[in-house]
């Protein structure tokens, strides 16, 4: 009687995979909702006593007029050259280095003009640059 040669099995049986995989899937599916989520205690903030700065606005107008705002001392604006401008920045910087500045720019003015006012103000170290935009009415 000849021996017969085994062939060598190259596949591997995945069905015993295939049920274990089932199984722990069953048991995360139950599990899942009796977790209850850790609870995380935040840090909490003390409020400062210091009162916020309130900016020097610098509107720029359609035309290309210059008018600057001082929002801490007064509600109507004044029109200023760009050297006036220069001038009360070096003022306000003197007296507070962090004095921040917004830029309230008409939509029709070119960007341009609106880039050559905050490189007058970065030349003239000011740290707290801002654009004031007027929020979209729904």
């Amino acid at each position: 009687m000849p021996r017969r040669e085994r062939k060598l099995m190259n596949q591997i049986n995945v069905v015993p995979y295939i049920d274990v995989m089932l199984v722990l899937l069953i048991i995360f599916m139950i599990t899942a909702p009796l977790i209850t989520p850790g609870q995380i205690e935040l840090p909490s903030v003390g409020k400062t006593q210091d009162t916020p700065m309130q900016p020097v606005e610098i509107q720029i107008k359609a035309n290309g007029k210059l008018m600057m705002r001082d929002t801490a001392k007064q509600s109507t604006a004044q029109s200023v050259n760009r050297e006036e401008l220069i001038a009360i920045i070096r003022e306000k910087q003197g007296l507070n280095p962090d004095q921040p500045v917004v830029i309230a720019a008409d939509k029709a003015v070119k960007y341009e003009e609106v880039m050559k006012i905050m490189d007058v103000l970065q030349e003239n170290q000011v740290k707290r640059i801002g654009l004031l935009a007027k929020p979209k009415s729904s």
